[in-house]
């Protein structure tokens, strides 16, 4: 068997995960990492090397150089930026979407488009032009007299998790229009700008692995996106985790894969631009059955540290079979486990937040063991070595530590167990991770 070299783009959390995941398949010569993490740096076989995810001229003579026989692209950006295509002219393979299919994540007008289309169930929505005051003005006109509250105003373009807002008065819509008015990187994403209805429910997230063709479910996980307990505060890149996640049912997942997932497939291939990759659904589970709230063209950070452990497939050929369109060949393999993920973030995140504070306690709570033998993980995210070469803290979002468990009960316990073992000063979490999760699992 010929030996692969891969190139991983990212630095986060989902991309530790990710390299973990590709570390421990057959066959690996290298896997440069870029820019890569110390925590990716300290796995066998990884070395991180300093590109630039932008400049994909770089990217290409880099792959040719160094033999890489797979991309994997982590983050949203590079993805959107069509990334995937310039590899492909150069016939690197590359695992994720093109840029046109990205436009699911990367226009929330484009996607609202596309459900209208091909009939997939989501929130009723109107979009709108953002330029001007007197364009806020037409659209705080248009929600008083065609709209109820709550509302939700959405960025049509990427704006890293910050260009949602559920309005439950007009004041509030006020402050949304002018922050999009006045924040300079919420300007551009926010010319288009997409007003849709409140929908009520419970959110998920499922994660399809398909190749444009064939598809197969990775996982369902809930995310937190709220800074403190009980969903208070403002939103950040995600709190923490759990998978599988109950308030999705067995008899929810086929009717989510059979009026959802099956028909944005089918839609991408209609628009001659078959979807390759990883398919994140966010679903709001409403009254009137799942709905869309989202696409993202990617694994989510955190759900990802939840769902790749658990997943035993040899993820390198995973990524190659989907690359060549031979999913259907493949049965994914899923280790049972429940799992739960808790970030540790920096005290101030998601404003601003002090770095460079010492981290220990990162292999005791790695040795943190449950009743079935499965260890506690922790994935870096914004970590760095000092001038000393101790590992501080250089993020938002520092690590994510995830604990395993043949009942979501044990994951949550076993995840909060190693999180204590952690300590670096300013170290802020959330104490509720699945907490919704467990109460349902109660309440059936």
């Amino acid at each position: 068997m010929h030996s692969h070299n891969v190139l991983c783009i990212g630095s986060g959390g989902r991309e530790h995960a990710l390299v973990a995941a590709i570390a421990a398949s057959e066959g690996l010569g290298v896997c440069y990492a870029a820019p890569g993490n110390p925590g990716m740096a300290s796995i066998e076989k990884v070395q991180c090397v300093n590109l630039q995810a932008t400049n994909h001229h770089e990217i290409v003579s880099f792959c040719k150089e160094h033999d890489i026989t797979l991309v994997v692209i982590g983050p949203e950006q590079p993805l959107v930026d069509g990334l995937v295509d310039t590899l492909r002219q150069h016939e690197i393979p590359a695992f994720g979407p093109s840029a046109y299919a990205a436009q699911l994540e990367g226009s929330k007008a484009f996607a609202k488009e596309f459900m209208a289309e091909f009939g997939i169930p989501t929130a009723g929505s109107e979009l709108f032009t953002l330029a001007t005051d007197a364009d806020a003005e037409a659209i705080k006109a248009w929600i008083q007299n065609q709209a109820s509250l709550p509302i939700v105003l959405k960025a049509d373009g990427l704006a890293a998790g910050k260009g949602v807002f559920v309005c439950e008065t007009m004041d509030e819509v006020d402050s949304a229009l002018e922050q999009c008015l006045a924040s300079e990187s919420l300007r551009e994403a926010s010319t288009k700008l997409v007003v849709e209805e409140f929908m009520e429910g419970e959110e998920a997230s499922v994660f399809v692995l398909t190749d444009g063709y064939s598809s197969k479910i990775l996982g369902v996980a809930q995310d937190h996106k709220r800074i403190y307990d009980g969903d208070k505060g403002p939103n950040t890149g995600g709190m923490g985790a759990y998978s599988p996640a109950p308030v999705v049912t067995e008899p929810l997942l086929k009717e989510i894969e059979e009026t959802i997932i099956q028909p944005t497939i089918t839609g991408m291939q209609v628009k001659d631009a078959p979807y390759t990759g990883i398919l994140y659904v966010g679903l709001m589970m409403t009254k009137a059955g799942p709905k869309v709230v989202e696409y993202n063209c990617r694994f989510g950070d955190p759900e990802c540290q939840c769902i790749l452990p658990c997943i035993q497939n040899d993820f390198i050929h995973l990524c190659e079979v989907t690359v060549q369109q031979e999913l259907d060949q493949v049965d994914i393999s899923h280790s049972g486990a429940s799992t739960c993920c808790v970030v540790l973030a920096s005290e101030g995140y998601p404003a601003s937040y002090p770095k460079g504070m010492k981290i220990q306690g990162i292999e005791d709570a790695e040795s943190v063991l449950n009743v079935d033998g499965d260890k506690a993980i922790v994935y870096h995210a914004g970590t760095a070595f000092n001038e000393d070469g101790a590992l501080v803290t250089n993020g938002g979002r520092v690590l994510t530590v995830v604990g395993q468990g043949s009942s979501l009960q044990e994951a949550v316990r076993h995840a909060y167990l190693a999180v204590e073992k952690i300590d670096f000063e300013h170290k802020t979490f959330r104490k509720d991770i699945a907490q919704k999760g467990l109460n349902r699992l109660q309440e059936q």
